[in-house]
């Protein structure tokens, strides 16, 4: 298995170290040595031999490159970063939760192999997987394994709560994500369970960040703030601390991915907060998303105008930049404002957010000062 993986990643290249958000940039001259080297059958060449030893303690002194090294192919789509959500289901059945009805289905494994060789040569580095809660998808593994030897870079989004089972623990030591990132609903089990409406859901995410974290697995943690559990935002973030964990917020309730309103209610109106203006994204251009049947769009916000990788394969991603550029454009009730360059919510979000019936401060900053109701 490859210690290192040399790719192309948005006009630059890098050497990157499965298991480390880290990574070094190489000139154009260099990736190009290292495919011969690798190609040729040498070995690893000094000048990467001591910028490897420095930057991870890894030796590769005398080592055939065709054994420490990955190197990716230049890709002409250029898609550099990808979440995968492998299924909508989930163990828990959060109050907030924005994919709605949560239904167990998705791709056979012969598709989903296929979905990720499509990634690869999309030249998808940076790939997350998420739910649902993909960890309890029964692909999950065969999936994270093929998307290792593949030569991707992988996060994990989960809730924690199977991440003390022998098989995953194994999985994740011997094929190192660069990040875990487990959402956080509370800091003690009656908070904690009520918002999952899951009880023992508490039990089981300490278990599994315990393990998590005896293991060496590199973690984040997502404090989700919700009016269940608004009291005890400082102790989440405490629970991080505690870990050795960066810790990060998300305050802001959005509609279901179907434009229902039902988790609108879980917001603590207190977080409710004016956020930095929206200025674009590279979504839809260097990045993608895939829902469980194979189905690309621009992000996990907007879905409008689906990709079918399993029909069309990499070359329906040439259309992705066009459906981007469409979807951020100003419409509705957003379309004469006057103020859209200083908008914080992107226009797919703001889109959901009117199908949802939601209150115009839920979306928009400019309520008080446009008298708009």
């Amino acid at each position: 298995m490859h210690e290192l993986i040399v790719a192309p990643f948005l006009g630059d290249y890098y050497v990157l170290r499965p298991g480390s958000a880290k990574g070094m940039r190489i000139p154009a001259h260099r990736y190009l040595e290292l495919q011969q080297i690798v190609t040729a059958g040498g070995e690893v060449p000094a000048w990467l031999c001591g910028p490897v030893l420095r930057q991870w303690a890894l030796d590769l002194t005398n080592t055939r490159a065709e054994t420490a090294l990955l190197v990716r192919d230049l890709s002409p789509y250029g898609h550099g970063r990808a979440s995968y959500e492998l299924n909508l289901g989930c163990n828990y059945a959060c109050k907030h939760c924005y994919l709605g009805l949560k239904e167990f289905a998705g791709l056979e494994w012969n598709e989903r192999e296929k979905l990720l060789h499509v990634l690869r040569d999309a030249g998808v580095v940076w790939l997350q997987l998420t739910g649902g809660e993909p960890t309890i998808d029964r692909h999950f593994a065969a999936v994270y394994s093929l998307a290792y030897e593949l030569g991707m870079m992988i996060e994990v989004l989960t809730n924690g709560s199977r991440l003390h089972n022998p098989l995953l623990l194994g999985l994740f030591t011997a094929q190192r994500p660069y990040r875990l990132t487990l959402s956080v609903y509370g800091a003690t089990e009656e908070t904690y369970d009520g918002l999952t409406q899951r009880r023992g859901s508490w039990a089981h995410f300490m278990r599994g960040l315990n393990a998590a974290h005896e293991a060496g697995l590199p973690l984040e943690l997502t404090v989700i703030v919700t009016g269940d559990n608004v009291h005890e935002v400082e102790a989440m973030h405490a629970l991080g601390e505690r870990y050795g964990a960066v810790t990060r917020e998300y305050s802001h309730m959005s509609p279901t991915i179907y434009g229902g309103a039902e988790s609108l209610s879980s917001q603590a109106m207190a977080y409710l907060r004016n956020r930095k203006p929206f200025t674009g994204c590279d979504a839809g251009h260097t990045s993608l998303h895939v829902d469980p049947y194979g189905m690309a769009s621009v992000c996990k916000v907007s879905r409008d105008r689906l990709i079918s990788l399993m029909s069309e394969g990499v070359a329906g991603l040439a259309r992705l930049g066009d459906i981007a550029d469409r979807a951020l454009g100003r419409q509705g009730g957003c379309a004469g404002c006057t103020l859209s360059k200083s908008c914080s919510t992107c226009m797919p979000l703001a889109a959901l957010y009117r199908k949802a019936g939601a209150p115009l401060n839920r979306y928009c900053q400019h309520t008080e000062t446009t008298g708009r109701r």
